[in-house]
């Protein structure tokens, strides 16, 4: 920690801005990337006219909603209105000014790390601060005076609780591995190579590659990943903004450069889930094995090319989630948070918690139970379905899809008036 209280401001003051340059053309890569990834997927051709490869297609868009009318509807309450984006803005921005992309080098004659700075608990603030950054989506949709912005706003509420939890349980097994909340320290924990241990004998042997927390925690690395989406309001957890049902949700009222700034802060926040993947699991700047194996490829000045790369790969993840997978109903969502990843990540605490050096046979037994539980339940729930009588799917009102092992009764040839006719339309039996 000493290392960072020795640099001097204009170091820092390069920090920021480096740091702040690095985002700006990042996010107008990454929106380029996500277009053409899922136009491949789709096999479409993507942006290809503005620049060479359709590159100035994403900087095109950024400067039509710089200069775009920007407006406010009346009935908004104005401070908090403009607050929304602002505080969304801040802290996309903030939450990066702890994750390392190197380690220690010389610059300038100074000692320092390719990071703004650390803090002993620097995992735990960025959690904090993505918790500020919902508060623009909340503020957002409360300062409209819209009701489908005030839906969005309360789906982003209840979301961002849900799997904030989740999200704050994967990474409890991190610190107990690592002994340490410091994302420098916990990268630096996983240069160590794996030492596989057989239970109840003291056999052990090195497995010969680093010790990335994504296989030592493979469960965690799961939950984080699924919460991360969910986190960020992307497909196919996107259901603040929904455009199905919401218009576009908690930024339906928003235009111009109010607009920019929660489409720029959405882009950042996948990139910033996506390095604290990275750091927490990925191996960070660290390089990987087996490139690991080559004299000099150690060099802290490569740290941020394999860190960069790294993270575009886990940003690929939302890119082919958002091409290939639907929306969930908002009830499935919530049941998934509260009913699986909660209680599946307090288990797997608990496990590591009591046998932390058998963590791959822990992993692999725990997903042994959670198969026998899915199949059990699914026999249950077969069992309290009554298929002697035909299922009514408008019993309550409101048409409802069958359950597994129900049968919808046999329609005997309807027969439905057309709209327009001036008779009311309704089934006649033959």
């Amino acid at each position: 920690m000493n290392v960072f209280f020795q640099d001097p401001w204009w170091l820092i003051l390069i920090k920021v801005v480096a740091l702040f340059v690095i985002l700006l053309v990042w996010t107008i890569f990454n929106v380029w990337y996500e277009r053409r990834l899922v136009a491949k997927m789709q096999h479409r051709l993507g942006p290809i006219m503005n620049g060479p490869f359709g590159l100035g297609q994403a900087l095109a868009d950024g400067t039509k909603l710089i200069f775009k009318e920007d407006f406010r509807p009346q009935g908004t309450d104005r401070l908090v209105f403009n607050l929304g984006p602002l505080l969304t803005g801040v802290a996309a921005f903030t939450t990066w000014t702890v994750i390392p992309f190197g380690g220690q080098v010389e610059i300038f004659g100074h000692t320092t790390r390719l990071q703004v700075t650390d803090l002993p608990v620097a995992v735990l603030f960025i959690i904090a601060i993505a918790s500020v950054g919902i508060y623009g989506i909340v503020l957002a949709g409360w300062a409209s005076n819209n009701t489908y912005s005030f839906l969005g706003a309360i789906r982003s509420s209840a979301q961002m609780i849900s799997y904030e939890i989740a999200m704050g349980l994967s990474i409890v097994g991190v610190f107990l591995l690592s002994g340490s909340m410091s994302t420098h320290a916990i990268v630096e924990a996983q240069s160590n190579p794996i030492i596989f241990r057989v239970p109840f004998t003291e056999m052990q042997f090195d497995v010969g590659i680093t010790g990335w927390y994504a296989i030592l925690l493979l469960p965690s690395f799961i939950i984080y990943g699924i919460s991360m989406v969910g986190e960020t309001n992307r497909a196919p957890f996107d259901l603040p903004e929904c455009e199905s049902e919401l218009v576009s949700g908690y930024m339906t009222e928003y235009s111009g450069f109010r607009y920019a700034m929660y489409f720029l802060a959405e882009y950042i926040n996948m990139a910033t889930v996506s390095a604290v993947a990275v750091t927490l699991f990925l191996g960070g700047y660290l390089p990987p094995w087996p490139l690991n194996l080559i004299p000099g490829i150690d060099n802290p000045w490569f740290g941020p090319i394999f860190f960069i790369i790294k993270v575009q790969l886990v940003f690929s993840i939302f890119v082919w989630l958002r091409g290939t997978l639907p929306r969930f109903r908002y009830d499935h969502f919530m049941d998934l948070g509260w009913k699986v990843l909660i209680p599946v990540s307090i288990l797997w605490i608990v496990m590591i918690a009591l046998a932390p050096q058998y963590t791959i046979g822990l992993a692999v037994a725990l997903l042994a139970i959670l198969i026998a539980f899915s199949g059990r339940t699914d026999a249950a729930e077969k069992e309290e379905i009554d298929t002697d009588e035909p299922f009514d799917a408008f019993a309550g009102g409101y048409p409802v899809p069958p359950r597994p092992g129900q049968v919808l009764p046999e329609l005997a040839g309807v027969v439905t008036v057309p709209a327009g006719s001036g008779e009311e339309k309704q089934g006649e039996e033959n």
